[in-house]
């Protein structure tokens, strides 16, 4: 009887020590965005741009904090080429991309069409285009326009939708996918 005891007292203990290590553990896994599954512990960015012949390869996160410097490096290489307008690209956005490039499993930079616009820009492509969106989430930094060689857009779609946490739209006519960090949803064919 005393064993039993004993061996209630242990598992209780156990049971007690995991549950206070989960607690513990908690803030972590909410501060590093639960949805980005393959994200670990450094987050890194690669792209490159067809319009300016720019690339870039940086480690943005490191053990659950952004760097100020890649950041802004970041900002940079995203800004409207258009107008040299450069604007803070939202860091879940970002999340969202390196989260769904390490998905797919591919060493190759994103090619990047589109990150921020000016409403400048937003006006002018809508005025040529129908499929802008009047008030774009490009236009407040949350958003990004990107290609692969390597994979359809199919595929890159269903890596980004992986991670529900924001828009995704396929646009195959023109071989690309839109990934944003607003609302939760997708369209396109």
């Amino acid at each position: 009887m005393t064993e039993t005891g004993t061996s209630d007292f242990s598992r209780r203990k156990l049971l007690g020590i995991f549950a206070a290590g989960i607690v513990a553990a908690a803030p972590t896994y909410t501060n590093a965005f639960g949805f980005l599954r393959g994200g670990g512990d450094i987050r890194r960015i690669r792209m490159y741009s067809g319009r300016t012949g720019e690339s870039l390869d940086t480690i943005y996160w490191i053990d659950g904090k952004y760097i100020p410097e890649a950041l802004k490096e970041i900002n940079h290489f995203m800004r409207d080429v258009r107008t040299g307008t450069v604007h803070r690209i939202d860091a879940r956005t970002l999340d969202i991309m390196a989260a769904a490039h390490k998905l797919m499993d591919v060493s190759e930079p994103y090619m990047l069409l589109s990150g921020y616009r000016s409403p400048q820009t937003n006006r002018a492509l809508r005025s040529s285009s129908r499929g802008v969106a009047k008030n774009s989430l490009h236009m407040q930094g949350q958003a990004a326009d990107l290609r692969l060689k390597s994979r359809s857009v199919g595929q890159i779609a269903r890596a980004a939708e992986a991670c529900a946490s924001g828009g995704v739209g396929r646009y195959s006519r023109s071989n690309f996918v839109h990934m944003d960090c607003g609302p939760v949803r997708t369209w396109g064919g």
